[in-house]
């Protein structure tokens, strides 16, 4: 249930309305646009206190949102989502940030010489994986905690925000202490314990559409999160599997569009996974920014072929500097800033 306030409402009016809704048990969602401040009223039978909130002063109008995901809903926030994840990065504004560096974190040496070149070329945001979910057990699993000293120690040189994904609920607060960005990969899209508990902590949250996870699937994992009270959520096509075996998935660039419409949250591409080709990704890239993604995650290696995971995906450093050129082109072009 979504309660409107009055364009004359203060900040005490606000305080009356999410007071009473603590009163019947619920947790507010407090969301201030421009012009209107919204309250989310989320929960089983919310609408049977629809009378008791129409009476108060303060509120403009009452509504039910129908759809399941309520707080990742249009119909909640009006306004796109911005997510800060440093005093120079926001997801979801004009500018368009790639996130880039190695699939996996394998030493030190690799960490730091791979974040060099990817700032660099105009990346905005490190990535580099600690815990790598691997599809078979004998595969490289990541260094663990030091990999995430390793990633640490790289942004703090370079001044730039890190993400890594966590596995566990476990991880959770391991990853907070050492990255600006949790990431939730594909594969735990409907993990629900750990979706609830990136929620309750604050650190921004890259939430990964799983290989067979439909857009409704993937914006109620979303609304676990939102749920628990952090609504720094980005949303990540990252490709889905089809019957298309030439590819490594298929890139749902029809996703953003359809996202775009039905939630305010930012929506991020990963055309490194999307097409799993390393002389493809940059093609794909450039699709990703024109159908109109917020950000980017590509897999950069100075020495694929040696490469503990996803060499064949991951771009050469020459390669990676050549794309963010043509990159930017096409993010002007659409109205769009990408490099400075």
């Amino acid at each position: 249930m979504i309660i409107t306030l009055k364009k004359s409402s203060k900040q005490k009016d606000v305080a009356a309305v999410t007071d009473k809704i603590k009163a019947f048990g619920y947790m507010p969602h407090v969301s201030e646009g421009k012009d209107v401040t919204i309250i989310g009223m989320i929960g089983e039978y919310a609408e049977k206190h629809k009378e008791a909130f129409e009476a108060m002063d303060a509120v403009e109008h009452v509504s039910e949102i129908q759809k399941p995901y309520k707080l990742a809903s249009r119909d909640f926030k009006k306004e796109n989502t911005i997510v800060k994840i440093s005093k120079n990065v926001e997801i979801g504004g004009k500018k368009i940030h790639v996130i880039a560096g190695p699939c996996a974190i394998e030493s030190k040496e690799l960490m730091f010489n791979t974040a060099k070149i990817v700032k660099d070329a105009g990346a905005s945001i490190l990535r580099g994986g600690a815990y790598k979910p691997r599809s078979s057990p004998y595969a490289f699993q990541g260094l663990g905690e030091r990999g995430l000293k390793y990633l640490r120690d790289s942004s703090l040189k370079l001044h730039m925000p890190t993400i890594s994904e966590a596995m566990t609920v476990e991880q959770v607060d391991l990853l907070s202490n050492y990255c600006d960005i949790i990431q939730l990969g594909a594969r735990n899209i409907q993990n629900y314990d750990l979706l609830k508990a990136v929620g309750k902590q604050k650190k921004p949250v890259l939430l990964k559409r799983g290989m067979a996870t439909t857009i409704k699937e993937l914006l109620l994992s979303a609304e676990y999160i939102l749920s628990q009270g952090n609504y720094n959520v980005i949303l990540c096509e990252r490709g889905i599997r089809t019957f298309e075996t030439a590819t490594r998935f298929t890139m749902d660039l029809n996703a953003v569009p359809v996202l775009k419409k039905l939630s305010h949250l930012p929506v991020v591409l990963d055309p490194s996974h999307g097409i799993g080709i390393r002389e493809h990704v940059g093609t794909m890239a450039k699709a990703c920014i024109a159908v109109g993604a917020d950000g980017l995650i590509i897999e950069v290696h100075p020495q694929p072929e040696l490469a503990l995971s996803d060499g064949p995906q991951s771009l050469l450093p020459d390669q990676f500097k050549d794309m963010m050129k043509e990159l930017d082109l096409i993010a002007k072009a659409v109205g769009r800033e990408l490099l400075d």
